[in-house]
């Protein structure tokens, strides 16, 4: 019998009037974009607080190693704060593991939601802090409302108030390998997912439904990294396998053949169901909210139904907000 999955601390919820720290552990950020996902934010009924240093700048990063680790810290320190959003991706968490104190966010588990670039602190807060976090939606661009972008609001809304069980919209997602398996949801943005490898904090995939995606990237790329995944042995023990819209991920447009004959040449021959197409990350439209570290069913046939089997987020009474908004 395969082992049991690890149990994973659920974050307490989050309310309405709720505080909401915002944080940029990665690239560096345009205020009039963080101005407009405040506002968005404070629309959905959440208080937004951020701390001044959040605009600082080195060279491509939001501010030096330093300041970025320290924000995070932080915000999971702070009584008052009750999810934490990352304002952005682009490139720089990596920098962040060796600085991190560890034992100083995980004793404080909490609501952490990115995608793209901050895959890699998903996995990390998932794996080896031992709580569940959330692959969605974030500050400058989905919470901002930019043109294309958006929050699928019942995956949020699902994640972050401890739904038992549900379903993740599935209408886009396609079946390449049909099939139905259970397993923990668990995954991101594939470029960072195989840059994990060899290192101190490399993903752990056994016993998973994995879900990957990735934005402008060529199929060559796709099928290199994919291949690296399975020379590694990361697709060993792997129970189902979602990809994401892929969006953009062309040689040019008159290629001769599809992303889907790509993918299935490394990963349609290992015996368990394949999905594409899940909006969660790099996506037009509405961006879905996946709680990465939660049982999940995958079934993949005519139709594919993604459903998560337990709630991502634990329950907790309302009670009055001490937000002090802005710092």
């Amino acid at each position: 019998m395969p082992s049991p999955a690890p149990t994973r601390r659920k974050p307490p919820a989050l309310l309405p009037g709720d505080t909401v720290g915002i944080v940029a552990p990665a690239s560096n950020l345009q205020p009039a974009m963080l101005e407009a996902g405040v506002r968005g934010l404070e629309r959905m009924g959440y208080r937004p607080f951020y701390l001044p240093s959040i605009l600082d700048q080195d060279i491509f990063f939001a501010g030096s190693v330093e300041r970025r680790a320290r924000e995070l810290e932080e915000m999971f320190g702070r009584e008052e704060v009750r999810a934490i959003l990352c304002a952005r991706g682009g490139y720089g968490a990596n920098t962040l593991l060796g600085a991190l104190d560890l034992k100083k966010i995980a004793v404080h588990p909490k609501i952490f939601c990115g995608c793209s670039d901050i895959t890699t602190l998903l996995t990390y807060f998932t794996d080896a802090g031992g709580f569940v976090t959330l692959h969605g939606p974030m500050v400058t661009k989905d919470f901002a409302g930019q043109p294309g972008s958006g929050v699928e609001l019942a995956s949020w809304q699902a994640a972050v108030s401890g739904k038992a069980e549900w379903e993740i919209a599935s209408s886009d997602v396609r079946t390449l390998v049909e099939g139905s398996a259970e397993g923990v949801l668990y995954g991101g943005c594939l470029s960072m997912l195989v840059a994990s490898l060899g290192t101190p904090y490399e993903i752990e995939t056994s016993g998973t439904i994995l879900f990957m995606e990735d934005v402008a990237t060529k199929p060559y790329q796709i099928d290199r990294m994919l291949m690296h995944l399975r020379l590694a042995g990361k697709f060993e023990g792997v129970r189902g396998i979602v990809l994401g819209e892929m969006l953009d991920c062309k040689q040019h447009p008159d290629q001769k053949y599809t992303l889907d004959e790509v993918i299935l040449r490394v990963v349609g021959e290992l015996g368990v169901p394949v999905a594409t197409g899940l909006k969660s990350g790099h996506v037009t439209g509405e961006n879905i909210t996946l709680p990465i570290g939660v049982r999940a069913r995958l079934a993949a046939n005519q139709n594919v139904k993604l459903t998560v089997l337990e709630s991502a987020t634990a329950p907790r009474s309302a009670e009055k907000p001490t937000a002090r908004g802005r710092s």
